[in-house]
C-alpha cells in the first residue's frame, strides 16, 4: 500500500524558513573559511587561531543545515498515519553533519584555493550535507518504509558536491561583503533544492492496516524544542563574527601599528607604551662631546 505525502503542509512557510536558516549558517561558515585563510599559526600561548576559525565556521554550516532540514520537515506528513521521530538518530545526522563539513573546510583552510584542495573539501562538504539529509529521514518512524528513486537520489547528491565546492571557491577567492553574501545564498539555495530533490525520490510504502494519522500528535511539537539548541547557538556564532573575532583565537589583539607595518613578524622590536625593555633609539642631538 503506497501512502500520499504531502511535503508542504503548512504552504510557503516551512520552504521560505528552511532556505532562511541554510542562508544563514552557509553565511557564518563561509565567512570564518574565509577569515581562517587570512588568519596567522599559532600564537605565543600556542592558540590556532586558523583552527578556531575552521571549527566554528564547521558547526555554524552543519547546523544551518540541519536545523535547515527538520525546519524544512514541519510540512511533511503522510496522510494515511502518524509519524515521530527517533532523537538519537536525529542527533546522529547533526554530528555526521558537523564533522564531515568539518574535514572538508579544514582541507581548503589549511590547503588554500588549489583545485585539489577545493574538489577534495567540496566533494567531502557536499557528501556530508546528503548523508545528512539521508540520515535525518531515516529518523522518521511510522508503520511503513521508504523507497527511493536512485537516479533522483543521485541528482541530489550532486547538486550538493557541486554546490559545496562553489561555495568554498567563492569563500577563499572572492572578498568583500557582497560576494561573500553572494556566495551563502547560492549555497544556501543550492542546500535547499538538494533537500526537496531528495524528497522528490522518495515513495512511502504502508503496512496494511496501519492506523489513521488524524489524531497524530502535531509534528512541530516534537521538533521545535529539538531545534532550540542550534538555534542559539547559530546566533551566538554571529554575534562573535560580527563583534568580537578574538574569541575564536582567545589571545589579545596585536598592536594596531604592528598590524600595518608587520614590524612583529619581522622580528623587528616595537616600543609600545609603558615598555621599558626596548633599547631607545640613538639620537645624534645627544652625541657626547669630546674633552
Amino acid at each position: 500500500m503506497q501512502g500520499t505525502v504531502d511535503g508542504f503542509s503548512y504552504g510557503l512557510v516551512t520552504p521560505v524558513a528552511a532556505f532562511l536558516m541554510a542562508c544563514l549558517g552557509a553565511a557564518l561558515g563561509l565567512r570564518c573559511t574565509a577569515r581562517s585563510v587570512g588568519a596567522p599559526g599559532p600564537d605565543r600561548a600556542g592558540r590556532p587561531y586558523r583552527a578556531g576559525w575552521l571549527a566554528l565556521g564547521a558547526t555554524s554550516i552543519g547546523s544551518g543545515i540541519w536545523t535547515m532540514h527538520f525546519i524544512a520537515m514541519m510540512g511533511f506528513r503522510i496522510d494515511e498515519v502518524p509519524i515521530t521521530y527517533d532523537r538519537t538518530l536525529m542527533y546522529a545526522s547533526l554530528a555526521v553533519a558537523i564533522v564531515m563539513v568539518g574535514i572538508g573546510i579544514f582541507i581548503v583552510g589549511y590547503r588554500g584555493a588549489t583545485p585539489l584542495a577545493l574538489v577534495t573539501g567540496g566533494t567531502i562538504t557536499g557528501l556530508g550535507v546528503a548523508s545528512m539529509h539521508y540520515l535525518g529521514m531515516a529518523a522518521i518512524a511510522f508503520h511503513g518504509r521508504f523507497a527511493y528513486s536512485t537516479a533522483t537520489v543521485a541528482l541530489s547528491v550532486v547538486i550538493a558536491v557541486v554546490a559545496a565546492v562553489a561555495a568554498l571557491w567563492a569563500a577563499v577567492s572572492l572578498h568583500g561583503l557582497l560576494p561573500s553574501l553572494g556566495a551563502a545564498v547560492v549555497m544556501g539555495a543550492a542546500v535547499s533544492g538538494m533537500h526537496y530533490t531528495g524528497m522528490a525520490a522518495l515513495r512511502v510504502h504502508l503496512v496494511p492496516g496501519a492506523s489513521d494519522g488524524s489524531g497524530s500528535e502535531p509534528i512541530g511539537s516534537i521538533l521545535v524544542p529539538l531545534l532550540v539548541g542550534p538555534l542559539a547557538f547559530l546566533l551566538l556564532a554571529g554575534v562573535i563574527v560580527l563583534f568580537d573575532p578574538l574569541i575564536v583565537g582567545g589571545g589579545p589583539a596585536r598592536d594596531a601599528a604592528s598590524r600595518r607595518t608587520g614590524a612583529d613578524r619581522r622580528g623587528i622590536p616595537v616600543q609600545r607604551r609603558g615598555d621599558t625593555t626596548a633599547e631607545p633609539a640613538f639620537d645624534s642631538a645627544r652625541r657626547p662631546r669630546r674633552p
